[in-house]
């Protein structure tokens, strides 16, 4: 799909990862909104940065564990731009919790965890599918982590939404058929950003110390398989690990 004069959505656009990503959507002639929830200054060098490649931007203050303020970021992009064509899932929320420390999970913080994580681009895609069928080429990206697949990553709750993450690619995949794609990027760790900072040490030294590259996943990276999958015709439900080749994802 010629992705010129398309338009998406990015959430947590705000960010290391997002920024990277709508930058990347704007090169490629996309027009992109971007949320955010409390980073304002950063959502709006994000939008300077899609502005100075040519593509109209717009920045939407949304908080993923809100229904309503989910239904309500719908209107401000179709306003802005017209259609909604693309929707990337990237936002999340995570806090550095060994796995062994059960006391510390308390169900106050899985709950944020999962609702932001997993419930939020749940709700997120409900609200936008209709828009997404009308051209009959929507595209959904979903921005997860290694650490739903094994095991890892900064607690239990963390890997945990992760994982309900990609099997919710799986079944959305099936459900928007054949009007709408929806594939998956699960990242291993992505040295500098804030998300990385709240890694445990322990486990952010194992993840450089696995990748067989020498070197761990990059937010360029990212952005650019987001790209290819939002222009495939015919990939679906489908899951790619960005991660420097950490033998325990490779399969």
């Amino acid at each position: 799909m010629n992705l010129t004069g398309k338009t998406a959505f990015v959430t947590g656009g705000s960010g290391d990862i997002g920024g990277a990503i709508a930058r990347e959507l704007a090169a490629a002639g996309v027009d992109v909104a971007i949320s955010y929830v409390g980073q304002a200054q950063s959502a709006a060098a994000t939008a300077d940065a899609i502005l100075a490649l040519g593509r109209k931007s717009l920045t939407v203050q949304l908080d993923q564990r809100d229904p309503a303020s989910i239904e309500a970021a719908v209107e401000p992009v179709l306003q802005q731009f017209g259609r909604i064509d693309i929707l990337v899932n990237n936002a999340a929320w995570n806090i550095g919790i060994p796995f062994p420390d059960l006391d510390a999970l308390t169900a106050d913080i899985w709950d944020r965890v999962l609702e932001t994580n997993l419930r939020g681009p749940y709700l997120l895609a409900r609200v936008f599918a209709p828009h997404l069928r009308r051209h009959g080429s929507g595209r959904i990206v979903n921005i997860a982590s290694v650490a739903g697949l094994f095991p890892g990553g900064s607690s239990i709750a963390y890997a945990s939404s992760k994982a309900g993450l990609i099997h919710l690619t799986h079944c959305l995949a099936v459900a928007l058929a054949p009007d709408i794609t929806v594939n998956c990027i699960a990242p291993g760790l992505v040295e500098g950003t804030r998300m990385a900072q709240r890694l445990p040490e322990k486990m952010a030294q194992g993840a450089r110390k696995q990748a067989v590259l020498g070197k761990t996943a990059s937010a360029e990276d990212i952005a650019a398989q987001v790209t290819t999958f939002c222009g495939a015709e015919s990939v679906t439900g489908q899951v790619l690990v960005i991660d420097g080749g950490m033998p325990g994802s490779m399969h």
